[in-house]
C-alpha cells in the first residue's frame, strides 16, 4: 500500500492533485483540508495516502496528516460508506466538527453535506461513536490557505460539484462569496461553513 508521497507538486484542482515523485506522475484526490495547507505549483510537498483498489480502478485519497487519514480509514468501515462519500465529509467539515457532531448525535449537522441522508448520518453516529476518542481535542490542524491557480469562483465551483454538490448549488454558494476577494480554497472553506451553520 501507498500511505505517504513526498514530491513536487505540479498540479492542483481540488479535489485532484498531481504529486511528482522522482519522475512518477500520482494523481491524488485529496480532502480540501489538504489543499488548504498546499504549498504553490512547483514547491515540494508531503502528503499521507490511502491507496483503495478495485478491478476497475486504483485511486490514491490524500490527507493533511495522519489522523485525518485515520479517520478517513475508520469512515470507510462504515456500513455504506465509501471512499468518495468519506472524502466529502471530511472536505465539507473539519475532524473537530465532525466528532462534536457524533458526540452530540445530531444527525441533522452531517445531513448537510452531499449524499448523506438521514440513515446514513444515523448510522455514522451509532458506529463512529464508539471508534472516536471524542476526549482528543484536536483530530486535524487547519493551516492556513494558499490561492490555488485559475479563476478562483469556477475553481471553488468545480472542486464543489467533484465533492458531491449539483452545479446550481455549487453555483449558489460560491455566488455568496465572490466580490471578497477570496481565494478559491477561502470560498470552497467559507461555502461549506455556510452548510454547516
Amino acid at each position: 500500500m501507498i500511505g505517504r508521497l513526498r514530491g513536487t507538486l505540479i498540479e492542483k484542482r481540488p479535489p485532484r492533485l498531481l504529486l511528482d515523485v522522482q519522475g512518477v506522475g500520482y494523481e491524488v484526490e485529496a480532502t480540501m483540508t489538504a489543499f488548504y495547507g498546499m504549498p504553490d505549483a512547483g514547491a515540494e510537498y508531503t502528503l499521507y495516502t490511502h491507496l483503495v483498489v478495485r478491478e476497475d480502478a486504483h485511486t490514491l485519497f490524500g490527507f493533511a496528516g495522519v489522523a485525518e487519514r485515520d479517520l478517513f480509514r475508520e469512515l470507510i468501515r462504515v456500513n455504506g460508506v465509501g471512499p468518495r462519500m468519506a472524502l466529502t465529509i471530511l472536505s465539507g467539515m473539519s475532524a473537530n466538527d465532525f466528532a462534536a457532531a457524533i458526540s452530540e448525535g445530531d444527525p441533522s449537522i452531517l445531513t448537510r453535506l452531499p449524499g448523506v441522508g438521514k440513515k446514513t448520518a444515523e448510522r455514522l453516529i451509532i458506529e463512529m461513536r464508539d471508534r472516536l476518542d471524542l476526549d482528543q481535542a484536536a483530530f486535524v490542524g487547519g493551516p492556513a490557505s494558499k490561492p490555488l491557480a485559475g479563476d478562483p469562483a469556477s475553481d471553488a465551483v468545480s472542486a464543489l460539484v467533484a465533492l458531491g454538490y449539483k452545479p446550481a448549488e455549487a453555483g449558489r454558494l460560491v455566488k455568496g462569496c465572490e466580490g471578497q476577494g477570496l481565494s478559491s480554497e477561502e470560498m470552497i472553506r467559507q461555502a461549506l461553513r455556510s452548510l454547516v451553520k
